[in-house]
């Protein structure tokens, strides 16, 4: 494990969006795996920095997305793909074919979760997958459970979860309750993974997560076991 405090999330956004970006620039058709949340916001704000600039080439790669909301479409303004599409997607030089999140409106989300795992297996898996953190040590939607679940799948959200998300709609009442979300295997699988945290609020979580048990109470302490992975980490 490579760990990294950041002195400000400023400061994490660059080191973050430079660890991807080197991937792009190694391997220009890689498949990205993408998240969502407040903590990469900056990370893909300096992304379209550096391809507004001229520095960096999105047309040949591809993205996959950690999870979506059950029941909103990709119009919502508070589904996931449209958070990806407004903060990255529409301002870098990417096929938006090429973008894949989960359809959380499918018929059948139990076949939404095959095809999806079907999907990233046919794109080769992922060279990169971006992570960020949940108070209660989630990783895309894989909350606290009695066992860790391989494939992508349909998940209730923990009362915490849906607390903290709150902040983006107008009510907590609007919070959608469930999401599919990538599965265990997808992310070990990945060549790299990338774990960014921001605040001191989530101090506490990383250290059990990075350096206590490997259980499913806590799903981010599985990424002990992966060969690579980074950590991004700033207190302000």
């Amino acid at each position: 494990m490579n760990f990294v405090k950041a002195e400000s999330y400023e400061q994490l956004s660059k080191f973050a969006a430079n660890i991807i970006a080197a991937q792009v620039i190694l391997k220009p058709d890689c498949v990205l795996g993408l998240a969502t949340g407040s903590s990469p916001l900056g990370t893909y704000a300096n992304l379209v920095k550096m391809c507004d600039a001229g520095e960096l080439d999105f047309s040949k790669v591809t993205s996959v997305n950690l999870d979506e909301y059950a029941g909103l479409t990709g119009d919502n303004d508070q589904s996931y793909r449209y958070f990806m599409d407004t903060n990255l997607f529409s301002k870098v030089n990417i096929d938006r074919d090429k973008t894949h999140v989960p359809n959380g409106c499918a018929a059948d989300l139990s076949k939404e979760g095959e095809r999806y795992d079907e999907l990233i297996k046919s794109l080769g898996g992922i060279d990169l997958q971006l992570l960020g953190i949940g108070l209660d040590g989630h990783i895309g939607f894989n909350e606290p459970d009695d066992v860790f679940t391989k494939e992508t799948h349909l998940v209730t959200l923990d009362p915490s979860t849906i607390e903290a998300n709150a902040r983006f709609f107008a009510s907590k009442d609007e919070v959608p309750t469930q999401a599919i979300t990538m599965g265990m295997m997808s992310i070990m699988q990945v060549k790299k993974v990338l774990l960014i945290a921001n605040g001191k609020n989530k101090k506490e979580i990383l250290e059990k997560s990075l350096y206590g048990p490997i259980t499913p109470q806590i799903p981010a302490s599985i990424l002990q076991l992966h060969k690579d992975l980074t950590v991004i980490y700033s207190e302000n």
